[in-house]
């Protein structure tokens, strides 16, 4: 599929309204899928609809679900990453519930799903940044990266909004953003990464990767570092999930990568990093902040009774975004591989 035709149809994703599920039919679903009853609690989501399920017997479970179209695919390729790092070690992440046919997903009367077990813990948004914290996180990213490297997932090339071949197109939705420095920022991001960094992503490996490690779904456990929510994971440049937890710890302005050195330097003792992936990185983490930017502002004018939820990330991807556009090409190498030394 080309770029511009993949851009569309991923665009048209996200421009679709969340998927509503009245609350019958989820214990309907539970009921028919997994023989299964309890209090069923809507939560936030942005596309599909994600419920948590308390059974009587105390577990809690997380429920996906949704009646749109083209959430079969994604629902495919999430029940099948989570299956594939269920034995691996390093990190934490939910358990598929199988159906009563012994299946990761259901699809039948118009709607489809998975249910998964819910983990406890705190997300790392809620926590200091500390060195010690982000290195973890970096190094149990590494590894979660090296456990989903090793397989070929069902729908892992559907198409992803926040894809990197995506990028270039968003620019068509740069008219959303209020003007000023960090529209500027963004413009200019974007026109280097097409010009700079796309071509070279040839040349990096690539596999199916997580494609959203954030705060709000890197978890701190009693067990350790825990990832959720892999519904934008993907087949794409493995160092893309490094840029992607990297760009959301930059902000402390008095050091090089805001912040993001010692996650950097985390991910590399698990999963070190070839010259070329440090030199990319940096340009690699400001396009997707301003992926993220771009996204995220077209989307709240899209659903502004949501937009509170949407732009939860805009301000931190505004300020590392400054932080970063102030170093240069060889000094952002340079600090990048002093990172991983």
């Amino acid at each position: 599929m080309e770029n511009a035709a993949y851009f569309r149809k991923a665009a048209a994703v996200l421009a679709a309204p969340p998927s509503v599920v009245p609350a019958g039919l989820l214990a309907e679903v539970l009921a028919r899928n997994y023989g299964l009853s309890g209090p069923v609690d809507i939560l936030s989501s942005e596309v599909e609809c994600t419920a948590e399920v308390r059974c009587p017997d105390d577990r809690r479970l997380i429920l996906k679900i949704s009646g749109q179209p083209t959430a079969a695919d994604s629902f495919r390729f999430q029940s099948a990453a989570i299956a594939a790092v269920a034995d691996a070690d390093g990190f934490i992440a939910p358990r598929i519930v199988p159906t009563l046919r012994g299946e990761l997903m259901f699809e039948a009367d118009g709607v489809c799903g998975y249910l998964q077990s819910r983990l406890d813990g705190t997300p790392l948004y809620r926590l200091p940044a500390t060195p010690g914290l982000l290195r973890e996180a970096g190094r149990a990213l590494g590894l979660l990266d090296l456990a989903l490297g090793t397989d070929v997932l069902p729908a892992m090339h559907r198409p992803v909004l926040w894809h990197v071949r995506c990028w270039p197109g968003l620019m068509d939705l740069q008219h959303h953003l209020p003007p000023g420095a960090v529209a500027e920022a963004v413009r200019q991001t974007m026109a280097d990464f097409e010009r700079d960094i796309a071509p070279g992503l040839a040349d990096v490996p690539w596999q199916v990767a997580h494609n959203d490690p954030s705060p709000f779904n890197t978890l701190a456990t009693d067990d350790g570092i825990a990832f959720i929510d892999f519904g934008d994971g993907c087949y794409g440049p493995r160092i893309q999930d490094l840029a992607i937890a990297a760009s959301h710890v930059v902000s402390d302005p008095s050091l090089p990568l805001g912040g993001a050195e010692h996650l950097i330097a985390g991910y590399a003792e698990a999963l070190p990093l070839s010259g070329i992936e440090a030199g990319l990185l940096v340009e690699l983490m400001k396009a997707r902040q301003s992926a993220l930017i771009l996204i995220n502002y077209w989307r709240s004018h899209l659903f502004p009774e949501n937009a509170a939820y949407i732009n939860k990330n805009v301000g931190r991807a505004e300020r590392g975004l400054s932080i970063l556009s102030a170093l240069g090409a060889s000094e952002a190498q340079e600090a990048v591989m002093a990172a991983t030394r």
